[in-house]
Order: C-alpha cells, then structure tokens, then sequence
C-alpha cells in the first residue's frame, strides 16, 4: 500500500459498541452473519452461500456457494496483514475481474471512548485500466463514489449486527 493514492480510494467509517479487539473478530469471525446478502455483495447472488476469512498473512476471504454444477468457490481475497485488534488488509478481487486485477481493503480499529471506530479504505482503482466492467461505464471519481456506498451499507450491517449482540 506504499502506493497508495487517496484519489483512488474509498472510505468509510462505522462506530461500534465494543473494544477493538471484539470488533476485529467479529469482522473475521463472525463476517457471514453481517456481509448483506444478495447479487449486489455475494459472488452466488440469490444462491446464498456463506463468506468466510481464513486467519493469518496468506489467508483467503473464500465465497462458498451452490453453481449450477455443485458447490463453488471464490476468493474474494487473501490476507497482506493480521494485527489484531487493530488492522487487517487484504488484497481484493470483484467476480468481474481478470487474472492479475486486484485491489486492496485496509481496515483500522481505532478505540473509542464509546467503543470502536471501524475504518474502512478500499483503494487501487486507478491500477486497473478505465474501461474495467467494475466500473459499470463511469468515470473513477464516481465509481469511488458507488464503492463508497457499497461498503457504507457493509459498515451499517456490521454496527447493527454488534447492536444485536
């Protein structure tokens, strides 16, 4: 992430009810019961299937679901950094990209005096070529913009999912 450039990234942030070190695994651990469902955030769409993150450097984030032909697998992405309870990173592929296309996820749990704040940073856009499918046809800035989106109802789901206990 030396790389990095902020006019290719989209964040978000989320506050939570719990220490750090509870918010790291519940984003790990507990990932299927607050990822959303549906096309939108599943490599199966409507076929449900379960998300999963492998712990440690190298682990993969795997989408399991039921294809047409049996069970399948995706690997949404694999492990750059484990520091529980304060960040987690990985590299990151969407089910339109090719071999090669890859762009990374940083998550910070930074304490609170009410808990923790969830970071979410998603950057590397700029690294795949301008007319991507992930991009649906638009310009970077409003691509950024819909990811942003994407991951702000991801943040709400887990805030809710902490709430609930």
């Amino acid at each position: 992430m030396s790389e990095a450039r902020a006019t290719d990234q989209a964040r978000v942030s989320v506050s939570v009810s719990v220490p750090p070190a509870e918010a790291f695994r519940v984003f790990t651990e507990e990932i299927d019961l607050w990822w959303r469902r549906g096309p939108a955030f599943r490599a199966g769409g409507g076929r449900g299937g379960i998300i999963a993150v492998e712990p440690g450097v190298g682990g993969r984030i795997v989408e399991t679901y039921e294809g047409d032909d049996g069970e399948r697998a995706f690997v949404r992405g694999v492990v750059t950094a484990w520091e529980p309870p304060g960040r987690l990173a990985f590299e990151w592929r969407a089910v339109n990209f090719g071999p090669g296309d890859t762009t990374w996820v940083e998550v910070v749990f930074a304490a609170t005096a009410r808990g923790t704040m969830v970071t979410v940073t998603h950057g590397g856009w700029a690294g795949l070529r301008p007319d991507h499918p992930v991009f649906h046809g638009e310009a970077l800035g409003r691509a950024l913009r819909r990811m942003a989106l994407w991951w702000g109802e991801l943040a709400t789901s887990l805030r809710e999912h902490v709430a609930a206990g």
